[in-house]
């Protein structure tokens, strides 16, 4: 059984968001003091007792569609309240009833779902009773005078929460691939997470800085679960100011470092421009799986030779990832998009991957027949005696040696080439640390150095 949801609904700015926080124990939710901040439906896991829930921060409703975006959000929540087991409406206990509140309430009333009523920012014990009772007027039920800030009251709302929610099951939490979608604003990261799920999961627009905040999605392809991780669009810093997209931009760069797999996703109509090689850099710095998604490959005019002229210059362009899957998309009309989820598969398999030594030991005796270490012109001639992996994910591997500094960077490179060829490792970056014979250097931060592949 899967686990059950629970919907977060709201005017803007009440503090949905610092519930949902409070209520899962972290901090991924963007808080900042501005209406409209969050826009997608953003799902985190939450406990309380013997029972597990997932927690659904939807966007701030309006029932007035005098921008763009507000009848986008109002879908979203309502998307969430059909998947919902109960809902936790939040008001505000300062400002007090709101026609908003009104409007919200009398829509929730005509919803077959539970719905609990929360009067947030009530700080003070014996003031909060005053407040929440000005809401008993919406019909809800009793008022739960609650402070998202402090977790007043949170513990009896939860207790209330659990006698709508499904009797406590054993969940067995499949072993997910964690997959971060990143990349610049508007190149499809929102319609690509779409075109996985098969709904419309994220708000889509070309507006750019629709989503802001990281939305995590599961999914399931092949028996194998998938938890999807859609991104704001990240763009130059010195361009982008304090405020939602900041906090963007940071949930972006966080979601890279608690992925399993990156799929960095490239305009094909833009090509690969300077802050796709930034992000390429990141990605390799952070020692993340990769799968480079080129979207909106049925945009581009192409004969037979078109993809792979494509594909050699974003290699060409993308040195840092030159061991990573390149794969042609198109999200919008769904065009391979399936075949990503294999790659991951795959790349994720070699992120984990470990190789006994001895197996190592033979690609290493292998390189070093076809192109012996180099010799320096005093006569000394660089030594392997053995190389082992100490670590995965990403896969490195120590190679002990005589002297680093006898081996030369074409050396060094040649080597990487032939633990490629030998051992795989496609989609995965690759650690190789060159260790002198003297341990004590490598204490003392001696000339071993680390080459990545």
């Amino acid at each position: 059984m899967p686990l059950p949801v629970v919907a977060i609904i709201g005017r803007p700015n009440v503090g949905k968001s610092m519930i949902a926080n409070r209520l899962a124990e972290t901090r991924d939710a963007i808080v900042f003091d501005e209406p409209g901040v969050t826009r997608d439906r953003t799902y985190r896991r939450a406990f309380w007792c013997d029972r597990e829930f997932l927690v659904v921060d939807t966007g701030g409703l309006v029932f007035d569609d005098n921008t763009e975006f507000l009848p986008l959000i109002r879908e979203q929540a309502m998307l969430a309240l059909a998947e919902s087991s109960a809902a936790i409406f939040v008001v505000d206990g300062q400002t007090g009833p709101t026609s908003g509140d009104a409007t919200i309430a009398s829509w929730l009333r005509q919803q077959p779902v539970p719905v609990l009523l929360a009067v947030n920012k009530c700080e003070s014990p014996d003031q909060g009773i005053t407040q929440a009772a000005q809401f008993w007027e919406l019909g809800l039920g009793e008022p739960l005078p609650i402070s998202g800030i402090h977790g007043n009251g949170t513990g009896d709302m939860l207790d209330l929460l659990l006698t709508h929610l499904p009797p406590a099951e054993e969940i067995i939490d499949s072993a997910e691939i964690k997959v971060a979608i990143v990349g610049r604003p508007n190149v499809g990261k929102s319609s690509l997470l779409n075109a996985f799920v098969g709904e419309n999961r994220a708000i889509v627009s070309p507006i750019s800085g629709t989503t802001r905040d990281a939305i995590d999605t599961l999914v399931e392809h092949g028996g194998q679960a998938y938890r999807l991780i859609d991104t704001a669009g990240i763009r130059k810093k010195k361009q982008v100011e304090y405020g939602p997209e900041f906090f963007g931009v940071n949930r972006a760069f966080k979601a890279i470092d608690r992925a399993d797999v990156v799929l960095l996703v490239i305009d094909a109509l833009d090509g690969v421009t300077d802050q796709d090689q930034k992000l390429a850099g990141r990605v390799e710095e952070a020692g993340r799986a990769c799968i480079i998604v080129v979207n909106k490959w049925d945009a581009v005019e192409k004969d037979s030779y078109t993809i792979y002229d494509y594909e050699k210059d974003v290699k060409s362009r993308l040195n840092f990832l030159e061991w990573a899957d390149v794969i042609f998309v198109s999200a919008m009309t769904g065009q391979r998009v399936e075949k990503i989820l294999d790659l991951v598969t795959t790349a994720a398999e070699q992120h984990k991957r470990r190789v006994t030594t001895s197996v190592i030991n033979e690609a290493l005796e292998d390189a070093i027949g076809w192109h012996s270490p180099p010799t320096t012109r005093q006569g000394r001639q660089g030594k392997i005696y053995y190389g082992a992996q100490v670590s995965s994910q990403p896969p490195s591997i120590a190679l002990f040696v005589n002297d680093p500094k006898l081996f030369n960077d074409n050396y060094r490179r040649y080597i990487e080439r032939q633990f490629r060829e030998q051992l795989g490792f496609s989609g995965t970056p690759v650690r190789l640390f060159w260790r002198g014979k003297k341990t004590r250097e490598v204490e003392r931060g001696g000339p071993n150095r680390a080459t990545r592949v």
